[in-house]
């Protein structure tokens, strides 16, 4: 197997797909993303790494070549800058100027960016080729369980993130006996949490209801929950997360499911 070039986001994915890499006895290469990937883990971790500016493909693509990393996989967030804040060399430059970078929702653009790295040379892996385990199942996780009207509101849910998807806006909504306190963009699912926090009604509280795009690329940017989003759901009153099977990220369930129990929240995998 050869070195496996791990683009490093925010959040905890990068570290758990390169735990995975490693125990399967392939070496690792961090493509650190500055002001995304967590400098605390870059260090810790002690793998060879370069970090890189967002806008910086030409020197992105050489640190993988230099490196040996043909195979990549994109794991953790990215928040998406506008084009002053990108500052694009030359090799990134071209490229926009060949898409249209305004014209393009965030599926669009990392479609075009997953044809940019293959035209390069690399293979382009989803985290999930790596930890099959994040996939999210069918049922409950830990032992609270959705009552009627969380699951009509958990259906509600489904159908309003599908067609949110669908126009390539974002990939959750929060849904409180039947209305929809909000619906996730630009902001990211946990600012949507916190927004709706001060949205809800009196009585039984919302769902935060998680799937993925119906054009979703799934080697990218896949719908994900982890101990984080419990622990957030619960400081906004939320009363449960339901995530889409077989097209989502569960990350650490270990300690998603504990945090869960502990603080009376369902979490739940759904066919959509």
């Amino acid at each position: 197997m050869s070195t496996l070039g791990i683009i490093a986001g925010s959040g905890r994915l990068a570290e758990l797909v390169a735990s995975a890499a490693l125990s399967q006895g392939r070496d690792v290469f961090l493509l650190a993303l500055e002001g995304q990937a967590d400098p605390a883990f870059i260090a810790a971790s002690k793998l060879p790494h370069a970090w890189v500016r967002l806008g910086a493909a030409g020197q992105g693509f050489d640190a993988l070549k230099n490196a040996g990393a043909m195979d990549v996989v994109m794991a953790g967030g990215v928040r998406r800058p506008s084009l002053r804040e990108l500052a694009p060399d030359w090799r990134a430059a071209k490229f926009f100027a060949r898409i249209g970078l305004g014209a393009l929702g965030d599926d669009g653009l990392l479609k075009a960016v997953i044809k940019e790295f293959e035209a390069e040379g690399f293979n382009v892996l989803g985290p999930d080729d790596i930890l099959q385990s994040l996939l999210a199942r069918d049922g409950a996780y830990g032992r609270h369980a959705p009552d009627e009207q969380a699951l009509a509101d958990i259906a509600l849910g489904v159908r309003v993130a599908k067609a949110l998807g669908a126009l390539d806006v974002g990939q959750a909504v929060v849904v409180q006996q039947g209305l929809v306190l909000g619906l996730e963009a630009i902001e990211g699912t946990a600012a949507l949490i916190a927004r709706c926090k001060e949205l809800r009604r009196d009585g039984e509280g919302g769902v935060l209801v998680k799937t993925a795009k119906p054009q979703q690329e799934r080697r990218v940017d896949l719908p994900s929950i982890g101990p984080d989003t419990v622990a957030q759901a619960h400081a906004a009153g939320l009363r449960g997360i339901a995530v889409e099977t077989s097209r989502s990220l569960v990350l650490d369930e270990k300690a998603l499911v504990e945090s869960a129990d502990r603080l009376g929240l369902f979490v739940v995998g759904v066919s959509a």
